[in-house]
């Protein structure tokens, strides 16, 4: 159930764990671009984990464009079935015929020591245009995929249990060894934003902490509760999975543009509201610093 939060005009999604401290993940890091096209035959996690590991960077960020994936496997966000979760997960869909990929966010870091991936995307199925969380494993490549990497040196993300949610999420960690990332790169901060977190103040927040007068989002997946747009609209269900399209923070004051789905996967898109958008589950971004 949301409410209004007493310190904005965002709504609240109570957590089945206590809330923990700081609300803020937040490690310094390095970012460095890659350009690249993942071929077809591989399954998603296999085609993006092959080329970074390659290159050296055991945790990046990348946005997708184009490809036809089949089979192609997704889920939706769904109301939790008991109260061991404030949101779940839809019964997974693959669509016969696949889906024509239009754009997806990937953090990419890893999970028990191996490589792992959380995909937020939009694509054309037979039913029509749909966005939701893509099945990594589950889904093959059938066409080259365009991606551009932002592979993350000194930090990066890895996932761990999170006692809040009951969920095993991303976290930011810091990197080192042989996979810890090649010399060079702008500084970035790698983040991750806890339940009930305004999206925009914590970009704001990681910045002046910093010392970044401006900086970038790069890739970005998450979740938002009921979320509202600057040009109005949004949805009012509780739980939505969402992709950054845009934004950063210039001058101390952030701006976000996300593509998201609802819970039947329909797809809302819009600049992200000040006080009025929350983190439903979790936020995994990076900002990465402009040139002075």
């Amino acid at each position: 159930m949301t409410q209004p939060s007493p310190l904005s005009r965002a709504p609240f999604l109570a957590q089945p764990g206590l809330a923990l401290q700081p609300r803020l993940l937040c490690l310094p890091a390095r970012s460095q671009a890659l350009d690249l096209i993942l071929p077809p035959g591989a399954s998603l996690l296999q085609a993006v984990a092959a080329p970074l590991l390659r290159a050296g960077f055991s945790s990046a960020v990348l946005e997708l464009r184009g490809g036809r994936c089949d089979p192609f496997a997704y889920v939706l966000p769904a109301h939790a079935p008991d109260a061991r979760h404030a949101a779940w997960y839809s019964a997974p869909h693959a669509p016969a015929g696949g889906a024509r990929l239009e754009r997806a966010c990937v953090t990419f870091g890893t999970r028990d020591g191996a490589a792992w991936l959380h995909c937020h995307a939009i694509w054309e199925e037979g039913e029509g245009r749909r966005a939701g969380h893509v099945l990594p494993e589950e889904t093959i490549l059938q066409a080259p995929v365009t991606a551009r990497a932002w592979g993350l040196a000194d930090a990066g993300f890895a996932v761990g249990e999170d006692a809040e949610t009951n969920f095993s999420l991303f976290q930011p960690v810091a990197i080192s060894g042989p996979l810890s990332g090649p010399a060079g790169g702008r500084r970035a901060l790698v983040l991750r934003l806890r339940p009930n977190t305004d999206m925009v103040a914590a970009l704001e927040e990681a910045c002046a902490a910093h010392g970044f007068a401006g900086a970038v989002l790069r890739g970005g997946v998450g979740s938002l509760v009921a979320p509202r747009f600057r040009e109005g609209g949004g949805t009012e269900d509780i739980a939505t999975e969402l992709l950054v399209t845009g934004g950063g923070v210039m001058g101390g004051r952030g701006a976000v543009a996300v593509a998201l789905a609802d819970m039947r996967g329909r797809v809302h898109a819009g600049r992200v509201a000040p006080g009025a958008n929350a983190v439903c589950i979790t936020a995994e971004l990076v900002l990465e610093e402009l040139p002075g």
